[in-house]
């Protein structure tokens, strides 16, 4: 988010608002007051409130049509049914969340994008104790 910001980008967080509503952005800068909301994720405490133009969205599941599985929720899907314009979504997760579907509701908003990385790093097992 640093990069970003140093290169003029402007860098908005998700901040809850109230269960059950969609979320607000707030934009963040280094070295803003932070609070800490739902869940204890911290937040922009003061920061001026924005509409994303590009939107990251964390993936439990994902399938090929880019309809998403988070936390349940819903925040997203509220969110990105609220915003307009509504803005670019990235779903960022590992490829191994992949599935056949994810069943999507009516309520459901899908990605444009998905991105994955490698599969999640593995603990190591040593000599002196093999699982």
């Amino acid at each position: 988010m640093q990069r970003l910001h140093e290169r003029g980008v402007q860098v908005a967080l998700p901040v809850v608002v109230a269960m059950a509503r969609p979320l607000e952005f707030r934009g963040w800068q280094p070295g803003c007051r932070l609070a800490r909301g739902v869940w204890k994720i911290p937040y922009p405490a003061d920061g001026p409130v924005v509409t994303p133009t590009v939107a990251i969205a964390p993936l439990v599941g994902f399938d090929a049509r880019c309809y998403r599985l988070g936390y349940g929720a819903g925040f997203f899907d509220r969110t990105l049914a609220a915003l307009e314009p509504r803005p670019r979504v990235v779903g960022v997760g590992y490829d191994l969340a992949e599935l056949a579907t994810i069943f999507p509701q009516p309520h459901d908003v899908p990605m444009d994008w998905i991105v994955t990385g490698t599969t999640p790093p593995r603990p190591r097992v040593s000599a002196a104790h093999p699982s």
